[in-house]
């Protein structure tokens, strides 16, 4: 379970093909001097289990549907990915539950300067706009965000500098992909609802 409040940025040093998907290996100190082999870590919003860390570098084994539902297949070296270490019993929740599954990709559809922030519009897949609604929470990139405004095919997320500077989401443009989690909430209370309705 993580808080969707990124911790450090870390750098993509080992991005290799295997048989059984992907080898990624993150540069990233401050977490990995915390991170045991086995720990959960989430990159870029995707909950990955540490197969090695050593040197300030930690390194996770992705697999192929993992690969197919989120941007991690797409990382290169040298790309910058969001990172949180998993939240320990104890510690104050500052965003929200975010599980680390990604459930869909979305665009990017617009990034307009807002003083000193921005405003962004993105478009999920069809089916996940149904559990957003506006001033709901949902995690961009393994980012808690606020939902600003809601439209029929699209949510805008406001950023504030200092989001823009703490994780990857500043350099965003238009056409990008990002990875997105709906509210686990949301969810629970459709199955609860649809459930009733039987």
């Amino acid at each position: 379970m993580f808080t969707g409040i990124v911790r450090e940025r870390g750098t993509v040093v080992v991005a290799d093909a295997t048989q059984a998907g992907r080898r990624l290996a993150v540069e990233a100190p401050a977490i990995a001097s915390a991170t045991a082999i086995g720990d959960s870590v989430s990159v870029d919003g995707v909950c990955l289990t540490a197969t090695d860390v050593a040197d300030g570098r930690i390194a996770f084994d992705a697999v192929p549907e993992t690969l197919s539902r989120s941007t991690l297949g797409r990382l290169g070296l040298g790309a910058e990915v969001n990172l949180e270490p998993a939240l320990r019993a104890g510690e104050p929740l500052g965003g929200h539950y975010v599980q680390g599954h990604v459930d869909g990709l979305g665009r990017v559809r617009a990034v307009d300067r807002e003083g000193e922030g921005l405003r962004v519009t993105i478009e999920p897949p069809r089916g996940l706009l149904r559990y957003c609604v506006e001033k709901g929470s949902i995690a961009v990139q393994g980012v808690s965000l606020t939902i600003a405004e809601l439209h029929a095919d699209a949510f805008v997320v406001a950023l504030v500098p200092h989001t823009l500077e703490a994780t990857t989401l500043g350099t965003l443009a238009i056409g990008d992909e990002l990875n997105i989690e709906v509210d686990v909430l949301a969810k629970y209370v459709e199955r609860l609802v649809s459930s009733l309705e039987r």
